[in-house]
C-alpha cells in the first residue's frame, strides 16, 4: 500500500496503515472468537484511502465500517452456532457383551452353554 502510493503521501499512508495495523492486533488480542471480518473492512478503508490520495474519492466513516464489520462477524458466529449445535435425534445405545456371551443365541430364545 505504501509503495502505491505517491511520493508525497508516503508518510501518510505509512501512518494510516500502521493505525489499522495497531487496531487489528487489538481486535485480534481481546476477541473471543477469530474472525475475518474484522481485517477484511481494514483493508477495505485501507484501500479506500489510497483512492483518496490519488482521486479525491472521500472514503467512508470508520465507525460506519466497524458496525458493518460487527454485523458480518456476528452473523457469521450465529452461523457458526447454527452448524454446531448437537443433533437432537435419539441415539440407540449398544449393549456390552460380557465375557462369556459369546454363543450365538438359539431360535428358541435358549442360550446354548
Amino acid at each position: 500500500f505504501i509503495g502505491r502510493a505517491s511520493s508525497r503521501n508516503k508518510g501518510r499512508m505509512a501512518r494510516y496503515l500502521a493505525n489499522k495495523c495497531s487496531i487489528a492486533s487489538r481486535i485480534d488480542c481481546f476477541s473471543e472468537r477469530g474472525s475475518n471480518a474484522f481485517g477484511e473492512k481494514l483493508r477495505e478503508q485501507v484501500e479506500e484511502r489510497l483512492d483518496f490520495y490519488d482521486k479525491g474519492v472521500a472514503p467512508r466513516k470508520n465507525i460506519d465500517v466497524m458496525k458493518e464489520a460487527i454485523e458480518v462477524s456476528q452473523k457469521k458466529d450465529n452461523d457458526m452456532d447454527v452448524d454446531s449445535e448437537p443433533d437432537t435425534t435419539v441415539k440407540k445405545s449398544k449393549k456390552k457383551k460380557a465375557k462369556g456371551e459369546d454363543a450365538v443365541p438359539a431360535e428358541d430364545g435358549v442360550e446354548d452353554a
